[in-house]
């Protein structure tokens, strides 16, 4: 049956996550209610990177399977009937074997925080209203970058089979309005972002040493950790795939 990549972009606020829930909101449940009122058949979407409630995506991807043809208009039908949270950005037919999941060969992530109040990000950023050494904060992002075994930042409750995963890079950058964290890897684990920026924000406040951060990457315990920090702050920039996604040109009308 052919195979569709469906690529997504949403402001996770007022959403229980990316994956369906049974009495809550969420992206994968708003996009299926819009694809069936349009297609008039229950599709089923498998996602690609699972974001938590109120974490945000500028590019995420779900696959679904549909024998008949799909409709020049579907992109913009689709987003006439989602909420102004969630926008359809492009479908791709690919092979059949296809996985938006399995497939993915990285994630790029960004949490952002800002110093001053400020109403226009309060939603996208974390208001953080304390000093940061940045120079100590790149140390520690620098010591994410040349670890494998992401134990320490896996919440738990997670199925992962493993907890390794290789990093491209991990940094920190100033930005107008206050800190941004950077990074980017072929996986990530169940509340791993949100778990690094929690521990390196404490080394970057002087709360604890450089040591003590290798000592909690090393202990393999979530408990070691500080996954405190809220997820509005947090974006899924990219996933990336090892072929080229190329849109139906049909659909481009």
């Amino acid at each position: 049956m052919p195979r569709f990549f469906i690529q997504v972009s949403y402001l996770g606020k007022g959403y229980a996550g990316f994956q369906i829930q049974e009495n809550a909101a969420t992206i994968q449940g708003e996009l299926e209610k819009a694809l069936y009122t349009v297609l008039k058949e229950k599709v089923e979407l498998t996602g690609s990177s699972r974001t938590d409630a109120d974490v945000h995506a500028f590019q995420n991807f779900f696959h679904f399977d549909f024998v008949s043809d799909l409709s020049p208009k579907l992109i913009y039908n689709l987003n006439a009937l989602l909420p102004f949270s969630i926008a359809v950005k492009g479908i791709h037919r690919v092979e059949d074997h296809a996985h938006a999941r399995f497939d993915a060969s990285a994630r790029e992530y960004c949490y952002q925080l800002h110093f001053r109040k400020n109403p226009f990000l309060n939603d996208r950023s974390l208001y953080y209203p304390y000093p940061l050494d940045l120079s100590i904060l790149n140390q520690a992002s620098s010591l994410l970058l040349g670890n494998s075994d992401f134990s320490s930042f896996c919440k738990k409750g997670s199925q992962a089979k493993t907890k390794i995963c290789k990093l491209e890079f991990s940094y920190w950058e100033e930005t107008t309005h206050g800190l941004n964290y950077r990074v980017k890897g072929n996986r990530f684990l169940r509340g791993m972002v949100r778990g690094m920026v929690g521990s390196m924000l404490k080394v970057g406040r002087g709360k604890c040493s450089l040591g003590d951060f290798s000592s909690v990457i090393a202990a393999g315990d979530p408990v070691k950790a500080d996954f405190a920090v809220p997820g509005h702050g947090l974006t899924l920039i990219e996933v990336s795939f090892p072929y080229p996604l190329e849109e139906f040109t049909f659909l481009q009308k």
